[in-house]
Order: C-alpha cells, then sequence, then structure tokens
C-alpha cells in the first residue's frame, strides 16, 4: 500500500486525449511563451523571470505550471508570491492541489507522489512542509488554488504544446522524469501519449532536474521539455533555476544554458539568476537549520544537484 506522499489521487488524473483540443484564444499565435515551474516560493527568482520576460517583445505569454510555492512559509511572502503569479496564467501543481483543501488527505500527504528511488526521510519531510505551509494559507488563497486548471494547451507560431505540470496523464506523475525517460520501453509509452494528445512537444517540471528528451514520432521527433526548477540550482555549481523559453525568435543572452530548433520555433532552457547570498538569507529566517526544507534542500541550494547541463539535452 502506498504511503502518505507516495500515492497519487483519483482526482490528479486524466487522459491524454484532453490535449486533443484547440488551445485557448489567449494562448494561441503566440511569438514567446514562458513556462516557468518549480519556483517553490523564491520570491528573487519569479522577480528575475519577470524581469527577462519584460524584454520580449511581441505576442508574449508567460505560463507558472505548478509548485510556486514551496519555501514561503511566511504569510506576507506567501501571500505576495500568489499574488505576483497569479497576475498571469497559471496551472497548479501538488502543492497547490493540496494547499487548496484545509485538512490534509490522509492517502495523499504532500501530493508528490515520490517514485521508489526518493527516500523515505524526503517523503516524510514533504510531507511536513506542506502541513507547515498550509497553515500560513486563507481561506481566499485556498479558493484561489483550487480554481486553477492542471493543463493547457498553446501554440507557438507551428508548435502545438501540451502544458502540465507532472506528465500527460497525471498532475503529480513521473512519467516525464529524466530517470523514466533514460528507458527505451518507457519511452515508447510516451509515444502513444503523444499520439494520444495530438501534440508536438510537452513542457512539464515537477521532478526537479531538467531534461530535453527526444520522442520518435517519425519523420520528426516530438519532445518532453521539462525545465527542472525554476526556484533551485538544476546542475552542480551553477545557482541558476530555469525557465524553458518557446519562441519564433533566438534568445540573445548569456542566459542561455542549452537548446534546440523545430520548425520555426526555438525551444531554450534560460537561467533564472538571483543574489544566492540573499535568498539563503531568506531560506534560513524560514527554514533554519534542523528543519525539514534545510533538511531536503539547503545543500543543493548551495552546490546544486549531482547533475551537469551535458545530461539534459538527449536527442
Amino acid at each position: 500500500m502506498k504511503t502518505p506522499g507516495r500515492s497519487c489521487p483519483l482526482h490528479y488524473r486524466y487522459a491524454p486525449q484532453v490535449f486533443a483540443t484547440p488551445a485557448p484564444p489567449a494562448l494561441q499565435d503566440l511569438e514567446v511563451l514562458y513556462v516557468v515551474g518549480g519556483l517553490y516560493g523564491n520570491p528573487l527568482a519569479l522577480h528575475s523571470v519577470l524581469r527577462l520576460f519584460e524584454r520580449e517583445r511581441g505576442r508574449a505569454r508567460l505560463v507558472f505550471n505548478g509548485d510556486f510555492h514551496w519555501f514561503d512559509a511566511d504569510p506576507a511572502l506567501f501571500a505576495r508570491v500568489q499574488r505576483e503569479v497569479l497576475a498571469f496564467d497559471a496551472l497548479r501543481g501538488n502543492v497547490e492541489t493540496e494547499l487548496a483543501v484545509a485538512e490534509a488527505q490522509a492517502d495523499a500527504g504532500c501530493g508528490c507522489a515520490y517514485p521508489d528511488w526518493v527516500g523515505d526521510g524526503v517523503v516524510e519531510r514533504s510531507n511536513r512542509i506542506l502541513q507547515r505551509l498550509r497553515g500560513v494559507t486563507t481561506p481566499t488563497q485556498r479558493a484561489e488554488l483550487a480554481a486553477l486548471p492542471m493543463w493547457q494547451r498553446a501554440a507557438v507560431g507551428e508548435l502545438q504544446l501540451g502544458i502540465v505540470h507532472g506528465d500527460a496523464v497525471s498532475l503529480a506523475g513521473w512519467g516525464f522524469a529524466q530517470e523514466h525517460l533514460r528507458d527505451a520501453a518507457h519511452r515508447r509509452q510516451v509515444q502513444a501519449w503523444f499520439d494520444a494528445a495530438e501534440v508536438d512537444a510537452f513542457a512539464c517540471t515537477h521532478t526537479c532536474l531538467p531534461v530535453f528528451q527526444a520522442i520518435d514520432g517519425g519523420t520528426t521527433p516530438r519532445w518532453v521539455l521539462n525545465n527542472g526548477a525554476a526556484g533551485m540550482p538544476n546542475f552542480r555549481s551553477d545557482g541558476a533555476g530555469l525557465l524553458t523559453r518557446f519562441a519564433l525568435q533566438p534568445f540573445e543572452g548569456p542566459q542561455r544554458r542549452f537548446g534546440l530548433r523545430r520548425g520555426e520555433v526555438f525551444i531554450d532552457a534560460i537561467a533564472i539568476d538571483t543574489d544566492a547570498v540573499a535568498w539563503q538569507r531568506q531560506f534560513l529566517a524560514m527554514w533554519p537549520a534542523g528543519s525539514d526544507a534545510f533538511a531536503s534542500y539547503f545543500d543543493r541550494m548551495s552546490t546544486g544537484p549531482d547533475y551537469a547541463s551535458a545530461d539534459a539535452l538527449r536527442t
């Protein structure tokens, strides 16, 4: 039996066929799209994202695809993050879905649906982080989070895109994790998801490590585009978060970490640079040494995960 934090509630699930419908007018015919997942309540990263987005020209849109809350366990900071994020398009991740209810669901815990390779200590700490975060929310904030969708479709030029938090069948699914995508048999399952969804790419997050993975699609590959985390480092000795940028014009600036071109659309992982010392100071004020978030995340925040950008682009 799955324990809290490892289970995937039924209401998290959907069929890949839900994507086989036109994008809403506001997300059609875009020239620029930013998809920002895993902000994790980092206000410095949020402001860096907004500064980057302000530079863009043309028909542009910004979508936060879930887990924009997590470390912001202070009522004023939580309110600020929510207000600034919800000024743009947003999906709910497992964090927002669980925060939307006043009391913990016995089977869901943090709603992360962690796979077996994640240790029990991480799972238990995440459940407690979510419970503490629930204590700073208001009924109005919970209602705003409950109203957010679980998935979206968008079109940048000729590229048809599914936007999710987890994967093509679940808000907290790990089917787009870089670990699973190494397996050829699993990639064949992902092919079937693409066929049912009728999209050229999926933009996702949730699994905390970035990967741009080509999926065989006949003459032209489809792509899983996982930005890892916007609010935490993604590579060893690189303190930047990442967002995924889709655009008809190439990105100009040193923040580009890696990317590709699919037809007329440039797709890039863009670094979200922040003052790491300033953010760590804010983080430690909320999550000092000995706290659950410190134990699970501070090493990554300080030095980055054991992962390299060369591992993230897979053709």
